[in-house]
């Protein structure tokens, strides 16, 4: 920025570090924290570890595939 830019900034500025210093005098006695405006609460299932057992499946959409796995061109050389 130019200096002739941030002195044009200067004004805008106060005017917001102003109202932060108004949020700072609200009286927020007995007012609960929140992180959300509406209370979020998550359905957990519990964790089930396995294989997948889905590798055919997935390879078959491969263009190429070699010994189980996904068959790329040679990149280096």
């Amino acid at each position: 920025m130019t200096d002739a830019e941030v002195e044009a900034m200067v004004p805008e500025f106060n005017g917001i570090l102003g109202w932060v210093e108004q949020l700072g005098e609200v009286d927020v006695t007995g007012v609960e924290p929140m992180t959300a405006v509406i209370p979020n609460t998550l359905r957990l299932r519990e964790d089930i570890v396995t294989d997948g057992d889905i590798r055919d499946k997935v390879l078959a959409n491969a263009p190429a595939a070699e010994h189980g796995f996904f068959g790329v061109p040679k990149v280096i050389e």
